[in-house]
This record gives C-alpha cells, sequence and structure tokens, in this order.
C-alpha cells in the first residue's frame, strides 16, 4: 500500500500537465436544481458501498447516467484520480484521504446552497477535523474496525487485538490487508495513539507485530466477511460492515470492539477538483442525503450511517445490529485516522518486511 499522501506528491505534476491550465478557484459554480450538464456522472468508489437499485433510481429521476469504477483502498483511488485528470466527477475517500487532498488542493469546494438535504446529517459529523465545516466532502457511512467472531468455533472469550493473536489461533485468523489498519492495531495495544506514527513507536511495535502476522491465514480488505462465512477461519478483524452483515445472517458471529480502542472511519463523498460534471455531483450527493434513500443503502450495508433523519427510519432490528451501531461507551475508544505525511512509508516498508519473513 502506498502513502496517499506520497501519491499525491509524485503524481501532481503529472496531473496539471496533462490536464492544462486550470482557474485558480476550487468554488463550485452554483449548481443549479435541475443541472445543465451533459448527463453523464462518472463515480469512482470503494466495491459493495453502493446498492445498484440507488444508482439505477438516480438515473430514472434525473436522466444522468452514472458510470461506476471500484477501488479497494484510498492509495488505489488516488493513484488513478491524479493520473485521470478530470475523469472522476465523485470519490468516496476516507476522513485521512480527505484530509490530504484538501491539503493538496486537489478538491472543490462543495456548494452548500445545492445541498439543501446537508441538515440531514447529524451534528458530530458535520465538523470532523479533517474538513471543518464540510467544505469539501459529506459524510457517507461510518463504521468501525472491530473483531468478529464465530461463537460455535471460539469458546474462548475475545475482548481486544491480544486474545485474537495468540498461538491457539494460528492459521484461523483474517485481517484487512491494509498495513497502516495492522500498524495502528498493535499501536492500540501498546497503549499509543494510533496517529503518534514514529520511528521509536514503530520499533516499539514491531516485535508485536512480528509475532501476530505469522498467525494470519487471509488478508482480505474487500470482503473479509466471505472466509468467514465460508468457514475458512473463525475469528479475525474486519469492517464493522462486514461483520454486521454476517450477524444479520446468522447469530453465532459476535462483534467486538476491541479493547484497546482502534479505528473509527468516516467514507465521505467529494468532488475532484478537475470533475467534468460537478453540478450533476452535487445532484447527486444531495439525493444521496434524503432519508429514504440513506435508508436504503444501510439497509444493504449496514454500517454506521452518520445521516439522523435515516436512522430514525431504520427498524428496531437493525438498530439493533452490535456491528453496525455499538454501545456509545465502546465508541468512545475509538480514533479516526489523520493524515501522517512522508512518515506513512515507513508503515508500509514494516509491514510488507515482516510479511515478507524479515528482520
Amino acid at each position: 500500500m502506498k502513502t496517499v499522501r506520497s501519491v499525491i506528491l509524485a503524481l501532481l505534476p503529472l496531473a496539471l500537465a496533462a490536464c492544462g491550465p486550470k482557474p485558480a478557484s476550487t468554488t463550485a459554480n452554483s449548481p443549479s436544481p435541475a443541472s445543465t450538464e451533459e448527463k453523464k456522472l462518472n463515480l469512482y468508489c470503494w466495491s459493495e458501498y453502493i446498492p445498484q437499485s440507488v444508482i439505477d433510481d438516480f438515473t430514472k429521476e434525473t436522466g444522468i447516467k452514472v458510470s461506476v469504477e471500484n477501488y479497494s483502498s484510498n492509495e488505489e483511488m488516488v493513484t488513478k484520480l491524479l493520473a485521470g485528470g478530470g475523469k472522476y466527477d465523485l470519490i468516496q475517500p476516507s476522513e485521512y484521504t480527505i484530509e490530504a487532498l484538501i491539503r493538496e488542493n486537489q478538491l472543490l469546494a462543495l456548494n452548500p446552497a445545492s445541498l439543501s438535504n446537508l441538515a440531514n446529517i447529524s451534528s458530530e459529523f458535520r465538523n470532523m477535523p479533517y474538513d471543518a465545516g464540510n467544505k469539501f466532502s459529506v459524510p457517507y457511512m461510518a463504521g468501525f474496525v472491530g473483531i468478529c467472531v464465530n461463537t460455535d468455533k471460539v469458546k474462548t472469550p475475545i475482548k481486544g487485538f491480544a486474545d485474537v493473536f495468540t498461538p491457539a489461533h494460528k492459521g484461523r485468523i483474517v485481517v484487512l490487508d491494509d498495513a497502516r489498519e495492522i500498524t495502528s492495531w498493535a499501536f492500540a495495544a501498546d497503549k499509543l495513539d494510533i496517529n503518534d506514527v514514529t520511528p521509536e513507536n514503530l520499533e516499539k511495535v514491531k516485535p508485536m507485530l512480528k509475532k501476530w502476522l505469522p498467525l494470519v491465514k487471509v488478508y482480505d480488505s474487500d470482503s473479509p466477511k466471505t472466509s468467514l462465512k465460508n468457514g475458512d477461519v473463525d475469528l479475525g478483524v474486519v469492517w464493522s460492515g462486514e461483520a454486521a452483515l454476517l450477524y444479520k445472517d446468522d447469530k453465532k458471529f459476535a462483534f467486538v470492539l476491541p479493547s484497546e480502542g482502534s479505528h473509527l472511519f468516516v467514507d465521505s463523498l467529494a468532488i475532484p477538483k478537475l470533475a467534468a460534471h460537478p453540478q450533476n455531483a452535487h445532484l447527486f450527493i444531495n439525493y444521496i442525503l434524503r432519508p429514504e434513500v440513506s435508508r436504503k443503502i444501510s439497509e444493504a450495508f449496514p454500517y454506521y450511517n452518520p445521516n439522523s433523519a435515516a436512522r430514525a427510519l431504520l427498524s428496531a432490528e437493525e438498530i439493533s445490529n452490535p456491528a453496525s451501531y455499538p454501545p456509545a461507551q465502546d465508541i468512545t475508544r475509538m480514533q479516526t485516522f489523520r493524515d501522517l505525511g512522508k512518515q506513512a512509508a515507513s508503515i508500509d516498508e514494516l509491514i510488507t518486511q515482516i510479511k515478507a519473513g524479515g528482520k
């Protein structure tokens, strides 16, 4: 995994050269309720995250044809975004990626007048530290990195990372294939701030990671639930929405927010600075913010919905899913990621080295 910041810095000159001069301002041109642009929208988003029915209904209502491409990491998205210039109109970055893109002037400022449904977003998600005042991004879904356990197979209590990564579980574990995530778990287990990535702290957690990673059977960020559902593994560290889907189908799959704390992620919708169809992008964002539309998304992909108006429409069963909506006291242990700048490259080097069996 390349770091977001390093990818931006490496590709930015090429992207600018390929696209030619652009206006200095990054403020959108007051999109109107009915877009005057050609009826196209190029959406670049995570896989298994936006129901096709939602996209189809948007097209039926507006006449705007949505072309969808998927990515499996923020780093992959940034690489293609910058290499493709103005190819994409709407992206779905996570919090630390938004922070990096804002810093490098790669996002279009949103037009609040075109986002009448923004008021549906809960107040705690409308002033996040990486984008104060939601000037460049609108929260889509939030979630947690936690532990999913097949309780038919694992009988010992699992409360945190230390309980997962034990010799008894060797060859029975799935984890996210993400160096930043994996390293943050060791930081949390060692009582370090997950954003305090320094050479000294990386060296401190290295022995722990060298014990943990040989125990892992499957690395999967796209669909970690699959190996759990198929019985290939018995427990793992996964996205909360994946665990919520497992629990919905079979209550033997328990979800635990690690006692040590972990990552609270916020995935948002944002418009690249060079987008060819910014008006259509605003229309799509405002459509997604409708309570009934956002509810459909939650039904298909049960992450934590930052749209409070949509949450009010969810059933008691959906709200009681422990992976979607964990106890409030447990959420207080979670932290969002911040952009690490150049220091993030050392995380990739460390995890790659350990996976390869290096010292």
